[in-house]
């Protein structure tokens, strides 16, 4: 009897990356399924990683909650903190040795200088941003203050000040071991055009130090950035494709030029429409309207959540 051939398993690699800073919402639900869609579509891979870099926000029951709302949802993955998998740990609280190793490798590389501008100016620099808020804005009742603007324009304060780096007169910044007591910033190159093709919204095109300036990707508290976390944990969890919100363009920008600099092969990119309340506004974890948890309390089912009828207000 003559067995019949076998398709190749996919390469495919998808991720989810909820951040347990609140429960999830309709607009992260819509996301979410969009990432496990094509991956299950792909016949791949899907990664879950639990984005808690946030140590003033992050609580395990917000990440426990995540865990149970995809599954009550219908999505599946195949590794995370919940299953293991060939690139543990999959949470970003326990991976600060992958960011400290591509820290030293872009300073070593001269992308990066010391910063000694105020927590406040840096605030928006730990969390993933929402790009489609006014410059400045902060959500109300938002308890810890947190900024959801795009990082702003940095003005070049730190760029030149070479008296700003803490060593030996004799040694060189390449020697630099440990990031101290420096907020460090990647040098982005002014006037450069960012490009990129996204697999749902077409081409996308930002500039260097007009769109965005020079971003921070560590913090003097110890805390890698969004950006780079992001960057080091899709590269060595081997991720071929990032399905996200559109409101994170302009980070893929700035992510790009963080796989060039650490001589990465950067994924596709997939960007998601985002789901907005009824006056249009973003939805963001304040709206516990439409958390799922309260959804599920109120009796809605997994298939009206999915469905883009559920009435979305606030």
């Amino acid at each position: 009897m003559t067995s019949l051939p076998t398709s190749p398993p996919s390469n495919y690699r998808g991720r989810l990356a909820p951040s347990p800073t609140g429960y999830l919402h309709v607009g992260h639900a819509r996301t979410l399924w969009g990432a496990f869609e094509r991956a299950r579509d792909a016949g791949g891979t899907l990664v879950m990683r639990m984005e808690d870099l946030d140590p003033d926000r992050s609580r395990a029951e917000y990440a426990e909650a995540a865990l149970d709302d995809l599954r009550w949802l219908g999505i599946r993955w195949q590794e995370g903190p919940d299953l293991g998998g060939p690139f543990a740990p999959y949470e970003q609280s326990r991976r600060q040795a992958f960011y400290l190793s591509a820290w030293r490798k872009l300073l070593r590389g001269g992308f990066l200088f010391p910063c000694r501008c105020s927590r406040k100016d840096l605030e928006a620099a730990l969390n993933a941003p929402h790009e489609g808020a006014p410059q400045n804005y902060i959500e109300p009742n938002n308890e810890n203050m947190e900024p959801l603007d795009d990082e702003p324009i940095y003005p070049g304060t730190c760029r030149t000040d070479a008296s700003n780096i803490a060593q030996p007169p004799d040694s060189s910044v390449s020697e630099i071991a440990e990031p101290g007591n420096f907020n460090w910033r990647f040098r982005v190159p002014d006037g450069e055009a960012i490009e990129f093709e996204d697999v749902n919204l077409g081409p996308q095109r930002f500039i260097a130090g007009r769109d965005f300036g020079d971003f921070v990707v560590w913090r003097r508290d110890g805390v890698p950035s969004y950006q780079l976390a992001c960057v080091a944990d899709d590269a060595a969890m081997q991720i071929t494709e990032v399905v996200r919100g559109e409101d994170l363009l302009k980070s893929t920008a700035r992510q790009i030029l963080l796989y060039r600099a650490l001589s990465l092969t950067p994924p596709a990119w997939f960007h998601c429409r985002l789901v907005t309340d009824s006056h249009g506004r973003r939805l963001a974890k304040r709206h516990d309207a439409l958390s799922l948890r309260t959804l599920r309390q109120c009796g809605f089912t997994p298939e009206q959540i999915l469905s883009g009828e559920l009435p979305v207000e606030v």
